[in-house]
């Protein structure tokens, strides 16, 4: 892996990325409402980072898997729809729950991050999902620090998920990030065996974008069957939540460059 440490100033810029992140998910969830489109709130997206001077992540990345370019600034996945669910006409219901994914180059440096918004009221049992999947996010934050090895953190994460009744995805995971979206290291959710060789060492310098992926049934998910190759699914088709931040590994812990300071 070849893992490139930030300075503090590149810190401080990709700071400055995470911060309009943060301004464009706010801006989201104030808009999100039964009727919406998911459409609309990609074009409130579209309109602050090309405001801001920004460049958006998502759009015209390519995969194997998928049939065309991403199109859209965003990602909007709704219940079942775990990632890179793609904007469109479709409109939010009572109870839908919606994870909306960002992600900016701004000055040079990216930000990405995640969160599920709940549409008017939702079940107690999907509360609880999105509620378990923050939490997994904030555990991450709060035992992120110099000298352990990532894996003492994705354990944790996954102790509580799976403690709670709950899956964690293993098909996608976090990654470093900086000057480009997607960098070294890989950063999972869960604990892999296999992977022990490849665990990476937290030290000052590094930034990654942890976000865990939480279903409520079947960790297994797939593509879903509209040909497009980008939008996925869990498999059971029970719900799903994301949450994500980009975080800096510094000498005294984690540093959270996606929530707004």
């Amino acid at each position: 892996m070849a893992i490139i440490k930030k300075s503090r100033r590149e810190i401080e810029l990709m700071r400055a990325a995470g911060r309009l992140v943060h301004e464009i998910l706010t801006a989201i969830r104030a808009a999100v409402r039964v009727g919406t489109t998911t459409q609309e709130l990609d074009a409130i997206a579209e309109e602050m980072i090309r405001s801001a001077g920004a460049e958006a992540l998502f759009k015209g990345q390519t995969t194997p898997q998928a049939k065309a370019p991403y199109p859209s600034a965003i990602c909007t996945s709704v219940n079942e729809e775990v990632v890179h669910g793609i904007p469109g006409p479709r409109r939010l219901r009572e109870g839908d729950i919606i994870s909306v994914d960002v992600g900016v180059r701004l000055a040079g440096y990216c930000g990405d991050a995640a969160t599920t918004i709940p549409v008017g009221g939702i079940s107690p049992q999907v509360r609880r999902l999105l509620e378990v999947t923050e939490r997994a996010l904030h555990i991450a934050v709060e035992q992120t620090r110099p000298g352990r090895r990532w894996g003492e953190v994705a354990w944790q994460i996954q102790r509580y998920v799976e403690g709670a009744g709950f899956s964690i995805v293993r098909d996608f995971v976090g990654h470093g990030i900086g000057r480009e979206m997607h960098e070294d290291p890989k950063v999972p959710n869960f604990v892999d065996r296999r992977g022990k060789a490849q665990d990476t060492r937290l030290e000052p310098g590094l930034v990654l974008a942890v976000e865990p992926m939480v279903n409520m049934g079947t960790a297994k998910v797939k593509y879903a069957e509209d040909g497009r190759g980008w939008t996925v699914v869990t498999q059971d088709g029970k719900w799903a939540a994301h949450f994500e931040h980009t975080i800096a590994v510094t000498e005294g812990g984690a540093d959270v460059l996606t929530d707004g300071r």
